[in-house]
């Protein structure tokens, strides 16, 4: 066919160029043939964002001192997500795990254990119960309700 000489017709040009309509078919010949100039197809990828939505997350307990101790038995994806999205957004509070078993694995089978995650991603963690140290600690130099009151890093509130 004239206007797809590397292809058998213009049904293999859609298939090969990954048309997904008769439109996009349509307009890649008139590209070529009417205004003569190359058919560049697909060849940018532009990254956009979802619009997000807002959460909430509430912690286990907030020490006197500003530390926020966050108490977990089972160390789940959606958990783990969540408190990775939370230290980004507000890295000035001070978030602390206590798990129920350090050594447990994140997932079954995983060879990862919950206290290896917590290490790997800056989180000081504790087994069973709170360290009385951590009560003993000064804490962090602004407590959790005044950098809450700034909102996500990154983010307005407005949107909210």
């Amino acid at each position: 066919m004239a206007g797809y000489p590397r292809f058998r017709n213009k049904h293999h040009a859609g298939r090969v160029l990954g048309f997904r309509s008769g439109l996009e078919e349509a307009n890649s010949a008139h590209i070529k043939n009417a205004l003569k100039l190359p058919v560049l197809y697909e060849l940018l990828k532009v990254r956009y964002a979802i619009p997000l939505s807002f959460h909430t997350y509430t912690p286990d307990f907030e020490l006197p001192n500003g530390i926020i101790v966050e108490t977990k038995g089972m160390w789940q994806s959606g958990d783990r997500i969540k408190h990775l999205l939370v230290k980004a957004q507000y890295p000035e509070l001070d978030i602390r795990l206590v798990f129920t078993r350090a050594k447990t694995p994140i997932a079954p089978g995983a060879k990862t254990t919950c206290a290896q995650w917590a290490d790997k991603h800056g989180f000081k963690w504790a087994e069973k119960l709170i360290p009385a140290e951590w009560a003993r600690e000064s804490g962090p130099k602004r407590k959790p309700r005044e950098v809450l009151k700034d909102g996500p890093l990154g983010y307005t509130m407005e949107a909210a």
